[in-house]
């Protein structure tokens, strides 16, 4: 193989890990259930794996039914390790949450497999999936 050949294979491959590696970052809160009703299904129950999109993920409500992977990557203010084990959880978005502390606000039974609920707010990742 060429060097150019083995060039363009190694620029190739770096552009790709580059893109799966990447995820959007911003602040996570979560509700209580009951779940429903909500602005992409009104009273159809989603399961409890599911989150309120802000503006920044809503896009016009293009975001229902959309899935994300949310990841807790730390604190939002001085509270102390609230991520678990590094785990990282997919979620529907089924409502949209306009006044939402957070870019996502994720169920309280997703929000608790990542974090403690008595942090309330985290920092993470999030990537559509």
């Amino acid at each position: 193989m060429g060097i150019q050949a083995q060039f363009l294979m190694m620029v190739g491959m770096v552009i790709c890990l580059t893109s799966a590696a990447y995820a959007d970052q911003g602040t996570a809160t979560y509700y209580a259930p009951p779940y429903v009703s909500s602005a992409c299904y009104g009273n159809q129950d989603n399961g409890n794996m599911v989150a309120g999109a802000s503006d920044a993920i809503w896009n016009n409500g293009a975001a229902c039914g959309t899935n994300y992977k949310v990841k807790c990557i730390g604190p939002a203010n001085t509270a102390p390790h609230p991520c678990k084990n590094g785990e990282s959880i997919v979620v529907k978005i089924v409502d949209y949450c306009a006044k939402c502390n957070g870019t996502i606000n994720l169920s309280q039974d997703a929000f608790s497999k990542i974090s403690n609920l008595e942090i309330g707010k985290i920092m993470v990742e999030y990537d559509r999936v």
